[in-house]
């Protein structure tokens, strides 16, 4: 019997990140998945949630590019962001 090779899902799709994405997250080919987590180690490393509000990102000069100028972001409104600087 041949062994079938199962295709990889959305979030383990190797996927190139965005000029703007690369400047936040570094070079080289990513999944999904890892892309959320660098993102998220960004956010805390900086300190960009907004205490009164922690599902809020507040754009630093790295990130607004990303969020398409925007200065802030729901936690949720950033994951559609990030899908447009991959490909």
């Amino acid at each position: 019997m041949a062994e079938t090779k199962k295709k990889p899902n959305a979030l383990q799709q190797p996927l190139q990140p965005s000029a703007e994405l690369q400047a936040v997250i570094g070079s080289g080919q990513v999944t999904r998945g890892e892309v959320v987590s660098k993102i998220w180690d960004y956010i805390k490393k900086n300190n960009l949630q907004n205490p009164q509000n922690k599902r809020e990102i507040v754009a630093d000069a790295k990130l607004k590019p990303v969020f398409g100028g925007k200065d802030r972001v729901s936690m949720f409104e950033m994951n559609k962001h990030l899908a447009a600087h991959l490909k």
